[in-house]
């Protein structure tokens, strides 16, 4: 009888952390191959002290964009470490880069495969990277639990396709964003669509967890399809609300009204 041999891949460990004032850093860990890679690095410092305290040596960099608090620690941990540095073109504006990835590469972590996204609009060069079998998106600044980044270098309708891109990804995805700004992204959300039943749910659950001090992040696509204003400007309801003949115009409507709320 012939025999199936079947090889289990290990999960990797994420750990996660705030640093600065409201950014959150990641540490992702692959125990079989005993690579580790720093997601962004808003504080080499403290990317290093927890690298130490869980006994974990940073050899790779995945930067999602160029600002200084998501790829400023760039150069402290390649001088403590040797790490490699994973990046769009546009980081080479403040560090060095070891390999330059775009839209439809892939990079990898032992056997772990994360794809490449284009999500620019934050920025223009702006990725994510998207592990399919492990279930998990580190998104940056592009989306957050109810919100999304501002639009400092793109336009509405790269902005709008970037969301689109995020949006077709499984809903089951879990998604790591960069900020804990999602207190005040829900009171935004509730005046964008004050009829929604499930973000009045959902903003009431982020009350309670940051009164308890929790961390609102990581969170689920599932939810934010149904909740995140930005995401549903294609709905019909919000372009009534909010204007546009196309969703990316209603976007921009909302990203507008948010820069001002």
């Amino acid at each position: 009888m012939a025999q199936c041999w079947l090889t289990l891949r290990a999960m990797l460990q994420i750990h996660q952390f705030p640093c600065l004032s409201d950014n959150y850093g990641f540490l992702v860990h692959d125990d079989a191959s005993g690579e580790t890679a720093a997601i962004d690095t808003p504080d080499g410092a403290e990317y290093l002290r927890q690298a130490e305290a869980k006994g974990w040596r940073i050899t790779q960099i995945w930067n999602t964009h160029w600002h200084p608090d998501h790829a400023g620690g760039n150069k402290a941990i390649v001088e403590a470490t040797g790490a490699r540095t994973i990046a769009p073109q546009e980081v080479d504006r403040i560090a060095p880069i070891d390999r330059v990835v775009a839209d439809g590469d892939s990079v990898s972590l032992g056997q772990h495969i994360a794809d490449v996204i284009d999500v620019s609009g934050h920025t223009n060069g702006h990725v994510a990277f998207h592990l399919p079998g492990d279930g998990i998106a580190f998104v940056g600044d592009s989306l957050f639990a109810l919100g999304c980044g501002r639009m400092f270098e793109g336009t509405p309708p790269q902005f709008w396709a970037s969301l689109q891109r995020l949006k077709s990804l499984p809903p089951e995805t879990t998604l790591y964003c960069a900020h804990e700004y999602t207190q005040a992204n829900a009171a935004f959300a509730l005046h964008a669509d004050p009829d929604n039943a499930a973000l009045a749910e959902y903003a009431q659950d982020i009350a309670n967890r940051r009164e308890r001090n929790e961390p609102t992040v990581p969170f689920t696509l599932e939810r934010e399809l149904a909740t995140n204003p930005f995401l549903r400007a294609d709905a019909a309801e919000m372009r009534e609300k909010w204007g546009g003949e196309q969703p990316h115009e209603t976007f921009a409507a909302l990203r507008a009204a948010k820069d001002a709320f």
